[in-house]
């Protein structure tokens, strides 16, 4: 089930239709169009779990469709500024393109960003449309700093004697988009078993932060960034879909609480922290449940 309640700015929570008929408070804290867009957002009715969805842990999958659970309104707001991202790209699209396109499988489900004659000649190019932060773009980048000797010596201090660094940034680093990449490439088998052709697989990211010191600070001085999307085995990705909607079906099914996220899943626990919707609800279970890791052969 979708969220059922907002967070107030105050800690109150509130039915989501109750605050869109009347806030509670003396003044809303943002306009109601914006709430409205923002409730419309979180409703959620398919079939089938989507790929998105499957990439997430399957204990915070459960919890989002047995359970009542609120949200904060301006947590939101970043997604909400992908959507928009999204649309305006979707009344651009003319000619041998797809875009917003919802595929299906016995499996999952995949609404495709962009697809077709998008970047070069080449009309077999899937894209998506990614608003992240400059951390973020900096991982998949493979963005690090160095320090690196500059010939001089401190001639005073502690460090008296020992040589002076600066950081210089490398860009040879391992590239953290394993999930981007999982996500592409079930679009890229979702197309190919409707008959479509896909040549490349690129992500076009946004940078929401790119104009602040943090940003350059992170290597990142350009708002919007291309980054190629390598092909993974379909067998692999078969299984681990499979894998990802078997687990969350029988937990379904049997109304067990699947153990906990794995490290990847809740960001070493900084997800469970404040970006997990349902932490409160996973905090109240039983400790006794035992984490679980998919292995895909």
């Amino acid at each position: 089930m979708p969220a059922t309640k907002f967070i107030c700015p105050n800690g109150d929570t509130v039915n989501i239709q109750d605050c869109l008929n009347k806030c509670q408070q003396s003044c809303r804290c943002m306009f109601l169009p914006t709430l409205r867009a923002i409730a419309k957002s979180l409703e959620r009715n398919l079939p089938l779990p989507s790929v998105t969805e499957l990439l997430n842990g399957t204990r915070e999958l459960y919890l989002k469709k047995t359970t009542d659970y609120a949200v904060d309104p301006r947590n939101q707001l970043y997604a909400l500024h992908g959507s928009g991202v999204h649309a305006i790209n979707e009344t651009q699209t003319h000619g041998n393109m797809l875009a917003e396109e919802r595929i299906f499988n016995s499996i999952t489900s995949g609404q495709l960003d962009l697809y077709g004659e998008i970047l070069t000649g080449d009309d077999g190019t899937l894209g998506d449309l990614k608003v992240t932060s400059s951390y973020k773009l900096m991982k998949a980048l493979g963005y690090y700093k160095v320090d690196v000797e500059t010939g001089e010596v401190y001639k005073t201090g502690a460090k008296k004697g020992q040589p002076k660094t600066r950081k210089e940034f490398r860009s040879d680093g391992v590239r953290h988009v394993l999930d981007w990449a999982i996500q592409l490439n079930a679009y890229r088998m979702l197309l190919e078993e409707n008959g479509y052709t896909v040549n490349q697989m690129v992500i076009q990211a946004l940078c929401r932060d790119a104009s602040l010191r943090i940003a350059s600070e992170r290597g990142i001085t350009e708002p919007l960034y291309l980054i190629p999307i390598n092909k993974i085995s379909d067998r692999w990705i078969k299984r681990y879909l499979e894998a990802k909607a078997k687990r969350l079906s029988d937990a379904l099914e049997t109304n067990i609480v699947p153990g906990e996220c794995s490290a990847h899943e809740c960001w070493n626990g900084r997800k469970c922290e404040g970006y997990c919707p349902v932490s409160e609800q996973c905090k109240k279970l039983s400790a006794t449940a035992q984490p679980t890791t998919i292995k895909v052969a």
